[in-house]
This record gives structure tokens, C-alpha cells and sequence, in this order.
């Protein structure tokens, strides 16, 4: 049992906003557009763990951005989504330090104008960022598919206050598109420069808005431009530049490149790998423990590189065997393969299972963690 809410805890961190499960009372500010500054309601605060920001809840619920999983178009890959949330919160912590700022999802961009934001731009919707369908030789592709918004507050005590707020825009890379109603699927391939160009005009445009919101005057603004990759992907995409806009300005003046690269082992095809040693090292441990059953059906990783490092690998391993035993013992090699030739200074996880569920887990939350273990119905 202890293990498992060892495990537990290991999920919930996942994503940087590590929290222990033990929550502390607090009369926070509420910052929400419709209540006055001088209102105070009863929040909770998760305890801040493994770097992450501590999180801000209200009437001990997790407090949800409007906003989230609203997209231009109906051509997502829902492998981004992770990557477009854990990425803005990376950067983020380049501009509010997470032992000086409190973690909330956006509360201050709405439904209906981040709607309006991402549909085309037209004489019934003056806001739209994306531009005017074109002409029948023209055709002008969506480039702006989702916005990101993120809260940080900060302050003591009893008074908190927002403090600075991190935007996400993703931007396509492919476009799809149907000429007619019911016709053939359509695409217009993006390419960086545009992605580019385009994000940092909307920019902008979207920190000029924002300051006419009298609590978004006087903060800084960050805005993260994402790469989505087409919808067929077995990768997430990745930020590739940053900005921020410093207190009462309503302009980025300076852009920073942000070197992420995303890939999934066994390559196909032709493609290389791309770092030599890490894919040598997941062979090793696929034909490891594939030697050991013969009925696995797979093994594959994911692999996440920051500034040509890698930085995070999860490995899936899809059984076909469903006894107690052999579930117990397959874990067991695992974990003593991935000891021998997987890398242990990064964070690391193997889930092992079949097509329909997850039969064990093994992880190391952070470079310097032990591996922690799980077996689903097991001791």
C-alpha cells in the first residue's frame, strides 16, 4: 500500500506542479474579473515539491482555466496537449520563480473571446487572429489553433495578487482543409519562418488587448509560440521562441529560442535517431526484455530533448499475458534491465500492460529519485 500512494504522488508530478497532498489554508485575494479586489475568499495551497510551483485551489478544489481545450480547427493531436501545458510552465519558471509565485490556470481570458480570437479574422468578428479565408487560389491556412493561458500570483500571508501571466499559442504546422463540404481532405504545410513571423504578430496584438484589462496593466506578460505537429503524430510538439512583455509595456521587444525536440524509438524508416547512445540503450533493453516472453507486443519510448539533452524517457510496453506471476516476474525484469542499461540521471518511466490496461508502472521521478514500482492488483 505504501507503494502505491508512492506511485501516486509520482503521477500527480508529472507535470511540474508538484504537490504532496497536504494542504494549508489561506485567505487569498481572488483575482477573478468579476470580484472586487477588496474580497477575499478561503483558498488551499498544495506544497510545492521536486522544483514545481505550488498550486492554488479554491474551496479545496483545483481551480480550471475557461479556456482549456478550446481549438480553431477539429484537426488536433491530442498527444500535444501535455507538451503545450508542461512546456509554458518550463519557460514560466525562467520569468516567476516558483519559490516566489502561486500557480493557477488562466481565469482572466473568456470562452467567447478566446473563440472569437481563434476564428477567422471578418467584418462580424474584428478580433479573429487568424486571417481571412482568401481566395480560390489563395487559400490562407489557420495558423493559430489553441491559446495557453497560465496565472501566477504572488504575495504573503494573507494577500496575494497576480503577479505575472505565461500565454500559450500554438501554431500549426499543417493545416487541413476541405475545398467543398464533404470533399477530399486538403493540407498547407506551415513552414517555421511562417510560424514565426505570424506568432509574433499576434503577440502583439493579444499583449495589447490584454492591457486594457486594469489587473493585466502592470504585470509581465510572457507569450510562448508552440509548433503543433500534424495530426498523425506519434510526438508532441515543442516551443521554439519566448517573450516577455515587460510591466506597462504593450510590445515584446525581445524573443528567445527555446531548443526542444521530441522523438519515438524504434525509428521508422530511413530516419536517424537523435542521439546515437540513447537509441543503443533502448535496444538494449527492448530486446532485453522481449527475450524474456514471447508474447510482447511492442516496446516503444518517447524521448524529450531541452538544449541537446535528453531530458525525460518513457518507455510503454504493451503485454499479451494477464497471469499474477507472470505479470510479477516480467516487472521484476524490467526494472532490473532498466537499471543496466537505461540512463539514471534522467527521470524515467516504463508502464507495462496490456491494449486495454495498465498492468504495472515503474518510475524514477526526478534524476537523483530511486526507482518506485507498482503492480496493479498486486502486493
Amino acid at each position: 500500500m505504501k507503494k502505491f500512494f508512492r506511485v501516486l504522488l509520482l503521477l500527480a508530478s508529472a507535470v511540474s506542479l508538484s504537490a504532496c497532498g497536504n494542504l494549508k489554508n489561506s485567505s487569498l485575494a481572488n483575482n477573478s474579473k468579476t470580484t472586487s479586489s477588496t474580497k477575499t475568499k478561503t483558498y488551499q495551497t498544495t506544497e510545492t515539491g521536486n522544483g514545481g510551483y505550488t498550486v492554488l485551489l479554491k474551496d479545496g478544489h483545483y481551480v480550471i482555466s475557461p479556456i482549456a481545450g478550446l481549438t480553431a480547427t477539429t484537426n488536433d493531436n491530442s498527444v500535444d496537449t501535455r507538451e503545450f501545458e508542461r512546456g509554458l510552465i518550463q519557460i514560466s519558471k525562467s520569468q516567476y520563480s516558483t519559490s516566489s509565485y502561486v500557480f493557477q490556470e488562466g481565469q482572466y481570458l473568456s470562452t467567447s473571446t478566446v473563440n472569437d480570437w481563434l476564428a477567422r479574422k471578418a467584418p462580424s468578428n474584428k478580433t479573429g487572429l487568424n486571417p481571412a479565408l482568401g481566395s480560390k487560389k489563395q487559400y490562407n491556412p489557420y495558423y493559430l489553433e489553441e491559446i495557453l493561458e497560465q496565472d501566477y500570483l504572488t504575495g504573503s500571508g494573507s494577500s496575494y495578487r497576480l503577479g505575472g501571466m505565461s500565454i500559450g499559442l500554438a501554431m500549426n504546422s499543417v493545416d487541413y482543409y476541405q475545398k467543398v463540404k464533404d470533399g477530399p481532405e486538403y493540407q498547407e504545410d506551415i513552414s517555421r519562418s511562417d510560424q514565426k513571423d505570424y506568432g509574433q504578430q499576434i503577440a502583439d496584438q493579444i499583449v495589447a488587448r490584454l492591457r486594457k484589462q486594469k489587473d493585466l496593466r502592470d504585470i509581465p506578460l510572457t507569450i510562448g509560440l508552440f509548433s503543433k505537429t500534424s495530426k498523425d503524430s506519434l510526438v508532441g510538439g515543442t516551443y521554439f521562441l519566448y517573450g516577455t512583455a515587460a510591466a506597462n509595456s504593450s510590445k515584446i521587444t525581445s524573443w528567445k529560442p527555446v531548443s526542444q525536440q521530441t522523438e519515438v524509438l524504434p525509428t521508422v524508416g530511413n530516419a536517424k535517431a537523435i542521439n546515437s547512445s540513447d537509441a543503443s540503450s533502448f535496444n538494449s533493453f527492448k530486446e532485453a526484455i522481449q527475450n524474456y516472453f514471447p508474447n510482447i507486443s511492442g516496446v516503444t519510448a518517447t524521448l524529450r530533448y531541452e538544449n541537446g539533452k535528453l531530458a525525460q524517457e518513457n518507455i510503454a510496453v504493451t503485454t499479451q499475458f494477464y497471469g499474477y506471476e507472470q505479470v510479477q516476474s516480467f516487472t521484476r525484469l524490467a526494472l532490473s534491465t532498466a537499471k543496466k542499461y537505461l540512463p539514471s540521471s534522467v527521470p524515467l518511466e516504463i508502464k507495462i500492460g496490456s491494449v486495454n490496461n495498465v498492468q504495472a508502472l515503474i518510475a524514477k521521478e526526478t534524476a537523483d529519485s530511486d526507482y518506485q514500482v507498482h503492480i496493479y492488483g498486486g502486493e
